[in-house]
């Protein structure tokens, strides 16, 4: 029986799918240069897709800019915001004086709270 022993494949190990008449999507193939570190990122992208014209170098993280040609493509940054704190947001919807008058109020009442509590834990 030993001599007859079935033989099989491991499930998993090999696929049985073949990439025959598998027909790919066409392909654009973009150069982004970082004005940083100076090296290279090459990316892929499918043909109808619009390539951005900066991407984050995979060297050191900095902002590399598309290659057209051999010039870096000039990248427009005047429609970005700059980014408010809360410090900001706060002093477009109240005046100082008026965020003064309002942490006094609160002093005023944590310290009463704190007064009577402790009182209660003496007695």
């Amino acid at each position: 029986m030993a001599d007859r022993s079935l033989r099989g494949m491991r499930l998993g190990a090999q696929s049985l799918q073949s990439e025959e008449g598998v027909v790919y999507s066409p392909r654009s193939r973009y150069t982004y240069l970082c004005p940083t570190c100076g090296k290279e990122t090459e990316v892929v992208f499918s043909a109808e897709a619009e390539a951005p014209d900066s991407w984050e170098c995979k060297h050191c993280g900095q902002e590399a800019l598309r290659l057209v040609g051999d010039t870096p493509v000039e990248v427009d940054h005047s429609d970005v915001k700059t980014p408010r704190s809360h410090w900001d947001m706060l002093l477009e919807r109240r005046t100082r004086a008026e965020l003064e008058e309002l942490l006094e109020e609160r002093l005023q009442y944590l310290r009463a709270r704190r007064g009577t509590s402790e009182h209660k834990h003496s007695a």
